[in-house]
């Protein structure tokens, strides 16, 4: 019954994580990021700032939640120590999680501290971007796979799994590349939006543009190899591992690839709106999920998901690959 009560509550942190990752994009998006200026921990040298903007309630919701987020976790790996024996893999998944929850808190500060919020159009700022959103896959991977193995799931195993690592490892590294190309390219459509898709085209093309515009262009062709990639995975895994699970996983990983596109390409024709961003992002953080279940039930000990999972596991995130 603990670690129900324990699986349940980790994927209310997953859920909630992707929350807090989405309402971080919307202060960049907004151009909220500078809202208590270089000041971090503090807000504007303040705990609570007095007569706050719209910009500066933005930002410090965003680090409240954030906040929230590493109590969260914390509170997973106190609960995971005094639920699962020494060395069982829930209690190095949750460890992991405040890991990077933490270097996700740095990696925050640093853009703060270091004033790459805002209208910096740096290329410092770009390569924190990049890394920050890294941070945050690794992160929201390791939330899931704790809530994952705590709903029963077999333990990962790497000998003799040579070929499904193979097959896995480009589409894991691609994910993360991809994830990466997409949040410069999100800060270059802040930076410099385009009046009409024309100009921006124009500016993508132009070799006087700035780099964050070039840059934009790496985006969708990562995309496509992506999408193309992951799908291939997925119709794999029902060849290699039949299973009630792995199929819906695979289904779902093919409809989140293919609804992703499509949000791709309305976003570029509809000039970026920060709503269609937000969208964007959520579902990127949803193939991230599936693909790390995906790769997590190809390399279990058996080839097998336990029955369990089926019964009590990821109400919402198969919702899209039910029969």
């Amino acid at each position: 019954m603990t670690s129900r009560r324990f699986a349940r509550f980790s994927w209310f942190v997953v859920a909630y994580t992707v929350g807090v990752i989405l309402w971080g994009a919307y202060v960049r998006a907004s151009g909220s990021g500078a809202g208590c200026g270089s000041h971090w921990p503090l807000c504007n040298g303040d705990v609570i700032p007095r007569e706050p903007g719209v910009k500066t309630i933005i930002e410090l919701t965003h680090r409240m939640t954030s906040g929230v987020a590493l109590v969260l976790v914390v509170v997973m790996l106190v609960w995971a120590l005094r639920a699962f024996p020494k060395k069982h893999i829930v209690r190095r998944g949750a460890a992991l999680s405040v890991l990077f929850m933490l270097t996700e808190a740095l990696v925050g500060a640093g853009l703060v501290l270091f004033e790459l919020v805002a209208d910096n159009a740096s290329m410092a700022r770009a390569m924190f971007m990049a890394v920050h959103l890294i941070n945050t896959f690794a992160l929201l991977a390791f939330i899931t796979l704790t809530a994952w193995w705590a709903s029963g799931a077999e333990l990962l195993r790497l000998r003799g799994n040579g070929l499904m690592l193979a097959l896995l490892t480009p589409a894991i590294i691609l994910t993360l590349v991809l994830a990466a190309s997409g949040a410069i390219a999100a800060l270059g459509d802040t930076l410099f939006p385009s009046s009409s898709l024309a100009e921006g085209l124009r500016q993508d093309f132009s070799a006087t543009s700035h780099f964050l515009i070039q840059l934009r262009l790496l985006h969708p062709l990562l995309a496509v190899v992506t999408a193309v990639y992951l799908i291939i995975v997925a119709a794999s895994t029902i060849i290699l591992r039949p299973g009630t699970i792995l199929k819906k996983l695979s289904r779902a990983l093919i409809a989140l690839v293919l609804i992703q596109m499509g949000a791709g390409l309305l976003n570029v024709a509809l000039l970026a709106p920060i709503w269609l961003q937000i969208i964007h992002l959520l579902l990127a953080d949803a193939v991230w999920i599936i693909l790390v279940l995906l790769s997590a039930s190809m390399l279990a000990s058996s080839g097998r998901v336990p029955h369990s999972i089926n019964q009590t596991s990821l109400p919402t995130i198969l919702s899209t690959a039910r029969d």
